[in-house]
């Protein structure tokens, strides 16, 4: 992988808070030619530094209406086990192996907390390397958008 100059870093961050941007506006923005912004998006694309383009959804509004970060411990070396099982979870958006009290950080998004309920109690308790969880419900959130 190459390293990253400026204008890469510059491109990254417009395309974080615009992944729709085009090409003659980011070059624009970058003070490049459209032939050397097309060019180096595909670069980032090819090297995996850009993996995928996305839309911030809100949830509520998609009918997503309960949100909650699941903390989970596992059996130990079950990590890609259980990360494969996670993610084929309904409403399941992020999931991490983290350090600390829990092995595993999980956010997921349903339709209510009814659904959030069966969601915890009958596919993620169920899967056995999972030792226990623990549901922190989601009040509000933020989205903060592009990264500075």
């Amino acid at each position: 992988m190459r390293p990253l100059d400026a204008v890469d870093r510059e491109i990254l961050h417009i395309l974080r808070s615009d992944g729709r941007a085009s090409i003659r506006a980011v070059a624009e923005q970058v003070h490049v030619s459209r032939a050397n912004a097309y060019a180096r998006i595909n670069r980032l694309i090819d090297d995996g530094v850009i993996r995928g383009f996305s839309a911030r959804v809100d949830h509520e509004r998609a009918g997503q209406g309960a949100s909650a970060y699941i903390t989970l411990k596992i059996v130990q070396n079950s990590w890609r086990t259980v990360r494969a099982q996670l993610q084929a979870l309904p409403g399941a958006v992020h999931i991490a192996l983290v350090s600390g009290d829990f092995d595993v950080l999980l956010l997921v998004h349903t339709e209510d907390n009814r659904a959030l309920r069966e969601l915890v109690l009958t596919r993620i308790q169920a899967i056995p390397e999972v030792l226990s969880t623990r549901t922190l419900l989601v009040f509000e959130e933020t989205d903060l958008g592009p990264e500075p």
